[in-house]
Order: C-alpha cells, then sequence, then structure tokens
C-alpha cells in the first residue's frame, strides 16, 4: 500500500441534506477524539481517521443553504436529523447552487416550508463550473446526496467528477457503479467508484438480508416476506411521488433476493418505502416479516420492529466509503471498486453475501 498524502482528504459533497449533516457531525465529533471508537467499524483506514477528512466544496438548491458555510448549513431547515454534535467548526467551504435538473419532485412544493425544499434564484453552474471547484479544492471524493429519482441530476454530477478525476461515491439508488456503461467509463478514465445506494450501518436492509441468508444456511424455506418503512424526513417525503421509486425498490428487493436461497416470485417480496410520517422526522421505522417452512414443512414467522434515526446511521459508512475512495485513488486504480461497494451499498457491480464482501473488503485494506 502506498503512503497516504498527508494533507488529509478533501471531500466534495452534492446535496447538503440530513445525510451530509451527520456526516459532517461525525467528522468534528471523532476528530475532537470522544468515543474514538464507539459507532465506528473502521477507526483507521489507509492510515486514515475520521477526523483526517475535510469538506473542501458542497452544492444545493435550498435558498436556506446556498451561500452559508457548510457548518451552518447542515443544520438550516428543511433538515431534522439528530444534532449529536453542535460544536462544527466552519469549514471555509461555502454551499454553491447546484443543478437542479430532476433533483426536487414537483409535488414538493405542496408541503410546509420547514417540511419541503425551497429553490434558491440563483444561477445554475454548468459542468465546466463545477469541474472547476473541484479542482481548484483539490477534492479528491465527490459524494452524491442527490434525492432519490435525481436521475439526471447524478449522471450530471458523475460526469463533473470524471472530468475532474476525483472519486466518484453514489449514496443514491440511481445506477451509476452498477451500470455497465458507467463502470467502464470510470475503469477507463482511471477514476474509482463506489456504488450505488449506501447500505445503512444497521439497517433494515442489512438485517433483512442477515436474516434471509440465515433461512438458507439454517435450511429454512423462505415463502414470503415484506419490509414497510415509515419516515418523516425529506427522503420519505420525496419518496410519496411513487415514480421516483422504480430503482429505489429495485435496489433494496435485490439487496434481498441476491442472498436468498431460491429468488422469490414478485408477488411473495415487497421491499420498499411505505408512507410519510412527519412527525417522525429523522426517525425510521421498519416492519419486517419473514414467512417460511421449518423441518417436515411445519409453517414459522418472524416479525421484527427496528426503529433508528436514519441519516446517522448512514454516515459511519459514509466515512468508510470516502476513505476506501481515497485509498483506491492513491494506489491508482479506476472503475468500480468491487470490495467496497459490496460491503457498502445495496446495489453493487458485484452482489455477495455479506461474510463473503465483509472478507473481500478486509483483503482490499491489508
Amino acid at each position: 500500500m502506498l503512503s497516504p498524502d498527508r494533507h488529509g482528504i478533501n471531500v466534495a459533497i452534492a446535496g447538503i441534506g440530513n445525510c451530509a449533516s451527520s456526516l459532517v457531525q461525525g467528522i468534528a465529533h471523532y476528530r475532537t477524539g470522544a468515543n474514538d471508537m464507539v459507532g465506528l467499524s473502521h477507526y483507521d483506514i489507509g492510515g486514515y481517521a475520521p477526523g483526517d477528512i475535510r469538506v473542501v466544496a458542497a452544492w444545493d438548491v435550498d435558498e436556506r443553504k446556498v451561500g452559508r458555510d457548510v457548518s451552518e448549513a447542515i443544520f438550516a431547515k428543511p433538515n431534522c436529523t439528530a444534532v449529536f454534535c453542535d460544536d462544527v467548526e466552519p469549514s471555509g467551504a461555502q454551499v454553491r447552487m447546484g443543478r437542479v435538473l430532476d433533483g426536487v419532485a414537483d409535488h414538493m412544493a405542496d408541503y410546509p416550508d420547514d417540511r419541503t425544499f425551497r429553490p434558491a434564484s440563483a444561477p445554475e453552474p454548468s459542468k465546466e463550473d463545477v469541474v472547476a471547484v473541484l479542482r481548484e479544492t483539490q477534492a479528491d471524493v465527490l459524494m452524491n446526496y442527490l434525492p432519490v429519482g435525481s436521475q439526471k441530476a447524478t449522471e450530471f454530477y458523475a460526469e463533473c467528477a470524471l472530468e475532474a478525476g476525483v472519486a466518484f461515491v453514489n449514496n443514491i439508488p440511481v445506477f451509476i457503479a452498477s451500470n455497465p456503461e458507467w463502470a467502464a467509463r470510470f475503469e477507463a478514465a482511471g477514476v474509482p467508484i463506489i456504488g450505488d445506494d449506501i447500505k445503512a450501518q444497521l439497517g433494515a436492509t442489512i438485517v433483512h438480508r442477515v436474516l434471509t441468508d440465515l433461512f438458507k444456511k439454517r435450511g429454512v424455506k423462505l415463502d414470503r416476506t415484506y419490509q414497510l418503512n415509515t419516515g418523516g424526513n425529506t427522503d420519505f417525503l420525496n419518496m410519496l411521488n411513487r415514480t421516483r421509486l422504480a430503482s429505489k425498490k429495485e435496489s433494496k428487493t435485490e439487496a434481498v433476493q441476491s442472498v436468498a436461497q431460491v429468488r422469490l416470485e414478485d408477488e411473495n417480496i415487497h421491499v420498499g418505502p411505505s408512507d410519510y410520517v412527519a412527525w417522525q422526522n429523522d426517525n425510521k421505522v421498519c416492519f419486517l416479516r419473514m414467512e417460511g417452512q421449518l423441518f417436515g414443512g411445519v409453517p414459522m414467522n418472524l416479525e421484527l420492529r427496528l426503529s433508528v434515526e436514519d441519516s446517522p446511521n448512514s454516515a459511519g459508512v459514509a466515512i468508510d466509503m470516502i476513505r476506501c475512495a481515497k485509498l483506491a485513488r492513491t494506489r491508482g486504480l479506476g472503475g468500480p471498486i468491487h470490495p467496497a461497494a459490496a460491503w457498502f451499498c445495496k446495489h453493487p457491480p458485484m452482489q455477495m453475501p455479506d461474510d463473503e464482501a465483509h472478507a473481500a473488503l478486509e483483503a482490499f485494506l491489508r
């Protein structure tokens, strides 16, 4: 492994929502040395600790965030995630106006300002503008935190990362890393990409996958299953528009199907967002049911309720993805980073059972 560049890891972020808020809070929290290992699966990756990450550029389209330092913008409405670190030093990076494209669904205008996006009237940047910022700030990694369903907007920032030679981490279920054409472009350019669709630290998807794999390994036939999720953040509000959910449902469903002993018929598996409950804010509640057959065909069922603060639940994974992307860039790797994607993402280019993905990631880190 090459020695890490001791300037740290320069990160650019597209979308300063709840997930970005938890990520930036987490960087500040661990930088102080508090609770060094609590909540982290890796304190050190490639010689980098979480506190070695710094935000150098950011884009958003909400008027309450554009023009403000990232350290302030992460606490602006409509963000509603838990504040676990209110002492975030100014980053020196002001949030720039981003490209709207398909990033804001029409129905978002029908809800109260504190709950929805208020697009700014500032001029939107061109690809050349974004590429110039990425180069000027010497960004190592570009994090995509746009709303679910932002196909065109995600492709815009992916193009910018490619041209600037910046590693791309795709946290949302728009298929870039798992799209063979995009993957080939990143590989040809020698630019690392990790995606698609971040898998939370201990969220609905990883729990559903582990239990599905357990059924397989213990010889229990899985007949049918559902995963219903409710929440009150802008992610759940955005997903009330079901036309934006096609890739999300595919990503979450395939994450479970890929570890099942036998693929379930479509009518026997339902995985996806269920409803928006405003008072839940960033709390996400998962209702999981699995029905199957034990020895002799005797029926059984399992029901589980999981409640998590949604955005911090993904931030620890994001911190690892950033450092893996930097490590890949340092090693001169391009294209999808398969071990990281298989462990950290719901819809990676190459699905693996979680125990195999974890072993592959550890081998990659070594």
